[in-house]
């Protein structure tokens, strides 16, 4: 999310669109104004609750620049805290209109075990491709004890699209663009850029949608600097 960005993108001194929540929200990091958003759908985040209530996970809302949650919610926050820091506590986020997004929603991430992660997805299979898409995976963490994770958002946005609405505010094409990514939701972006790299602890699928794959990792650190020199731009 913006809230989890801004504070570097301020260190760097850069006042330029970022694109957060895979492409979903672009906010002008100068004068923080959104930009851009790609809300979910009110039918289609009516649906989603009513499936995630029904097989169980804990639920966030991501909405504007915030990041909602109820009492299940409160022993995640160090993790979801990552994303945004600008967390508010709500009676449950599973009814929206029961208290009322301040902003649109622009994704809901579930989090539980492998099994209810699986059902919720499974349930959500129809809606790909018309109203929401929705990508599950396992947290990497020790700590997180094989806990799943999903994000659901609107259909048709990803980073991929992030990126090719940059390329259009900047007047430039998408292979003068250099990505670097790391995870399967970087995967479109990859795949759009003119010049890709895959950080060395990337998953396979994620080295294969890249050009090149970094030495550099998570561990390690360095992967810009090294992307940045292999592209000719250091």
């Amino acid at each position: 999310m913006y809230s989890g960005t801004r504070a570097i993108a301020m260190e760097l001194g850069l006042c330029e669109p970022v694109a957060c929540i895979d492409g979903s929200h672009i906010v002008d990091s100068g004068t923080h104004r959104e930009l851009a958003t790609a809300p979910l759908p009110p039918e289609a985040l009516a649906t989603l609750c009513r499936l995630l209530e029904r097989t169980g996970p804990t639920v966030f809302a991501f909405a504007g620049d915030r990041l909602y949650y109820d009492a299940n919610g409160q022993p995640y926050l160090p993790y979801l805290a990552t994303w945004s820091e600008d967390t508010v506590e709500v009676e449950t986020v599973l009814d929206p209109d029961r208290f009322g997004y301040e902003e649109k929603v622009a994704a809901l991430v579930a989090l539980g075990t492998e099994d209810q992660i699986a059902s919720a997805h499974e349930a959500l299979r129809e809606h790909h491709g018309t109203l929401l898409q929705a990508a599950c995976f396992a947290l990497q963490r020790p700590e997180d004890g094989g806990l799943w994770g999903m994000i659901a958002r609107a259909a048709r946005v990803d980073k991929g699209t992030a990126l090719e609405w940059l390329a259009a505010h900047y007047g430039i094409t998408l292979d003068e663009i250099v990505a670097v990514g790391d995870w399967v939701n970087d995967i479109p972006m990859l795949e759009r850029a003119g010049c890709s790299f895959a950080m060395g602890q990337a998953p396979d699928s994620v080295k294969a949608a890249a050009d090149h794959v970094l030495s550099a990792d998570a561990w390690t650190g360095g992967g810009i600097a090294e992307a940045a020199e292999r592209a000719g731009l250091l």
